[in-house]
């Protein structure tokens, strides 16, 4: 006997296997069994099955459970009065020398404590959950020195702990290169590389690496030195690249099987193409595009030509991206990025999941897989696209349970 049923339901399950738009079922059944999907078709086809609790959704829409594979969602401070600034006129530049920009948030994110870090997340993280959100990818990255960052990780830990959500942590380790380093780059290169770096990958605190490969982040010479240790350390790569400028950052990432270059506003064909051949994901992210006001957007015909999964992701932030609504990054990839609709929700769900490494687990509605679902009263699976910010799910499932 199966724990539950779910009958009287449209299902787009993003399965490729399954003919159609969005891997799509109507009139159908999900059937779960210990936090896990046991079966999925027509009503029909699971009419005779027994099930402890048999739900009827009266025509709601399920879909995976979304995911948003980037996000900086753990920081001290804010910085909102910046926001104001910069409406006032002030320059990034004017801000930065007056103490502001990243150094303002490395700086309370130092004073704080792990416990102090995670309560001023929560509040985010369920903004993120009730948006629809079953699994999220946390970085490190504004602590810029081996406490802080590890205490970053475990504030997000401690956040997985105490949410129904799942949580991917990922080291952040060449973010912005610290005040207290700026005449010896190689000297923090090496701290991360060798200290803090190894720190993170034994204590558990994280499951991958990133680096932001910028002329105003870190060289590829820098990232790559890092993507040796995490190589040796048994950790997963990812890579801020080509946002605002193409240093082949993506090539870079795809020669040490990353899972996924993110931004990627000036990738070139010859990244995409090493991308595609190393079975990378392109992370996209409108909520930076957004609200830094660019214009070059990221060359979406290209990845399809390359047949490059795109994944859609909201890189929560307090400077760049300060975005808690996952189902606006929906719409945001399609009216400022040319998505379709079918391959916005790709990007939070199928996509979304490799880019984090657990296409096998998570990502779509499918036998074998965790019963992670979102239940939307909707009339079509479009409609999580074209409602601008639309609210989020009447109910979110994680493992089974409802969330």
């Amino acid at each position: 006997m199966w724990d539950r049923l779910l009958i009287d339901c449209n299902i787009a399950t993003m399965d490729p296997a399954v003919a159609g738009p969005f891997g799509a079922i109507e009139n159908g059944a999900i059937g779960i069994q210990d936090g896990r999907i046991v079966r999925v078709g027509k009503r029909t086809e699971l009419a005779g099955h027994q099930a402890k609790s048999v739900e009827r959704l009266h025509g709601a829409w399920v879909t995976p459970g979304l995911i948003d594979c980037h996000t900086h969602l753990v920081f001290g401070g804010n910085r909102a009065h910046e926001f104001e600034q910069r409406l006032e006129g002030a320059s990034y530049e004017e801000i930065a020398a007056a103490g502001g920009g990243i150094v303002s948030t490395v700086r309370a994110t130092r004073t704080a404590s792990a416990e102090a870090l995670a309560e001023v997340a929560l509040p985010r993280l369920r903004a993120l959950m009730q948006g629809g959100v079953t699994t999220i990818e946390i970085k490190s990255g504004y602590g810029l020195d081996v406490e802080t960052e590890l205490k970053m990780l475990q504030a997000a830990k401690a956040l997985g702990a105490s949410e129904r959500v799942r949580i991917e942590t990922t080291l952040l380790a060449l973010h912005a290169l610290p005040p207290e380093f700026r005449e010896n780059r190689d000297e923090f290169v090496a701290l991360a590389t060798g200290g803090l770096l190894p720190a993170a990958a034994s204590r558990g605190l994280a499951t991958a690496v990133d680096a932001f490969c910028e002329g105003i982040g870190f060289t590829p010479d820098e990232v790559e030195a890092l993507f040796q240790a995490a190589r040796e350390h048994g950790l997963k790569i990812k890579l801020h690249a080509e946002q605002l400028s193409n240093l082949h950052g993506a090539a870079l990432a795809a020669r040490y099987g990353a899972l996924s270059a993110d931004h990627l506003e000036h990738l070139d064909e010859a990244g995409a193409i090493a991308m595609a051949e190393a079975g990378m994901v392109a992370v996209l992210l409108p909520g930076a595009f957004y609200a830094l006001k660019e214009t070059k957007k990221p060359p979406v015909d290209l990845l399809r030509r390359h047949n490059v999964p795109m994944a859609v992701a909201t890189d929560s932030n307090p400077g760049t991206s300060p975005v808690l609504s996952p189902t606006l990054m929906l719409s945001m990839a399609c009216t400022l990025f040319g998505l379709t609709p079918e391959e916005a929700l790709a990007g939070m769900t199928v996509h979304g999941a490799k880019a984090l490494g657990l296409e096998d687990e998570i990502g779509t509605v499918s036998a074998g897989k965790a019963a992670d679902l979102c239940v939307w009263r909707i009339g079509r699976p479009a409609e999580l696209a074209y409602w601008i910010g639309l609210p989020g799910p009447e109910l979110r499932i994680v493992a089974g349970a409802n969330a």
